[in-house]
């Protein structure tokens, strides 16, 4: 796959290898420091690859589990990040979407949104 959705694709697959990796390093060593935002971040890095995964598939099925999991994403940066702003003591540990996806340069935050517009934009072309 060439192009935005290419590029989309690596992108999430290479967060979700830092996510994983740095996840199951912490689950592995201090789970019981805050299992909380480790466990975040192990779902983080679970959705990451699955729509890595996708985004190679050329499917109408496949682009539709793109849009569910990128709005359930969105919806979890969103959460994650506000409860870290408001509340800091809610979680022992920075997650994957602490603070939007800080600690990541806000790919967490910036790929659900690229990926979302990407769909739709490539959804108006097959309409035209």
């Amino acid at each position: 796959m060439t192009g935005p959705g290419g590029l989309l694709a690596v992108t999430y697959s290479i967060l979700a290898l830092a996510a994983g990796a740095r996840s199951l390093t912490q689950i592995a060593t201090r789970l019981h420091e805050a299992p909380l935002a480790y466990g975040l971040s192990a779902v983080a890095a679970a959705i990451y690859l699955l729509i890595a995964v996708a985004l190679r598939q050329p499917s109408r099925r496949w682009r539709r589990f793109v849009l569910v999991a990128c709005s359930a994403e969105l919806a979890g940066v969103l959460a994650v990040g506000s409860a870290t702003l408001v509340r800091p003591s809610a979680f022992a540990d920075q997650t994957v979407w602490s603070h939007y996806g800080e600690g990541y340069g806000y790919l967490p935050l910036a790929l659900p949104v690229l990926t979302l517009a990407w769909l739709a934009h490539k959804r108006s072309l097959a309409h035209a």
